[in-house]
């Protein structure tokens, strides 16, 4: 049974997405919540030695525990960030599923959704990560590989906007006031099709070519620059990077065109700093219709192993 999550998380004080042994992060957080609800897979003792998953009910004599439950995410996001609108999935064999589908003997009207706020329950009083709606997912549906899109948004704070103290975990400040105009025109430059080599931080797998969709910056009310950037993916740290170019663009230290120079150059460059994770935000993750889910995460997955 796959089941989708609606996560939601404040990044400031997690290692990024990511599991790793030892350290506090957003997936080891979510599953280990998770974990307490579903329990384990089961996981029977063949004669050879082997293992072999079970069925449903309780694990038996004979059985060992099995691996507990995985997600797998639309995006990884890097320590520091944080998302309002990040997706995953998780898969729960048959004992798993009957878990979520009988708490206390009493049967929930719809499971897959009430698992949502048991997660919520046992993440606490005011947990720095939430799952806002859990669902049975469509057919074909897949976290990272049925995806069509990811939205990013920047919140930078210059001279204009000031310092803002409660603002401080979501909000990058920079000295100076920065021309926002030229960043905008900057920021248009870089949309299509493009190898981001120079906007990405280098690793020996997959590719640095990414669909750039939209780009853009604004004000807010209260005068802090934010940048909204869409892709079909994003590569390690491009975003940020992406928005440093734009900073040095609005602070007169490039010109609008040399973005666009820098890009196609496809060398990592020190013309710009890579600005920092606390004004990062995921904010969105787009979908086909139910019925190219499928399709779509095939293709995906294909480009991705001529890409490795």
């Amino acid at each position: 049974m796959r089941i989708r999550l609606d996560i939601a998380y404040d990044g400031t004080h997690f290692r990024g997405w990511a599991k790793q042994p030892g350290l506090r992060t957003v997936q080891g957080t979510i599953e280990d919540a998770l974990a307490r609800i579903v329990g384990p897979a089961a996981v029977a003792e063949r004669g050879d030695g082997s293992d072999s998953a079970t069925g449903g009910g309780p694990v038996m004599p004979g059985e060992t525990p099995g691996p507990g439950p995985r997600l797998v995410v639309a995006g990884r996001t890097d320590a520091g960030v944080h998302a309002t609108g990040q997706v995953a999935h998780v898969d729960l064999d048959e004992r798993q599923w009957a878990r979520v589908a009988s708490r206390n003997g009493r049967g929930a009207s719809d499971p897959a959704a009430s698992l949502a706020a048991r997660i919520r329950g046992v993440l606490g009083h005011y947990p720095d990560v939430t799952v806002s709606r859990t669902a049975l997912a469509p057919e074909g549906f897949d976290a990272r590989f049925s995806a069509v899109w990811r939205r990013y948004r920047y919140r930078l704070a210059d001279a204009r906007a000031g310092y803002d103290p409660l603002l401080r975990h979501d909000t990058t400040t920079i000295k100076g006031a920065l021309d926002e105009g030229a960043m905008d025109a900057a920021a248009q430059t870089l949309i299509g099709l493009h190898d981001f080599a120079a906007y990405c931080k280098p690793r020996e797998e997959g590719t640095t070519i990414r669909t750039l969709l939209d780009y853009r910056w604004t004000r807010d009310a209260t005068g802090v620059l934010v940048a909204e950037v869409k892709a079909d993916a994003f590569c390690h740290s491009m975003v940020r990077a992406l928005v440093g170019a734009c900073a040095a663009v609005g602070e007169g230290r490039l010109e609008v065109a040399d973005l666009a120079r820098l890009r196609d150059e496809l060398t990592r460059t020190s013309a710009f700093k890579v600005l920092a994770a606390r004004g990062l935000t995921l904010t969105d993750v787009g979908y086909p219709a139910d019925e190219l889910l499928a399709a779509r995460a095939e293709q995906t997955r294909n480009r991705r192993d001529q890409d490795d």
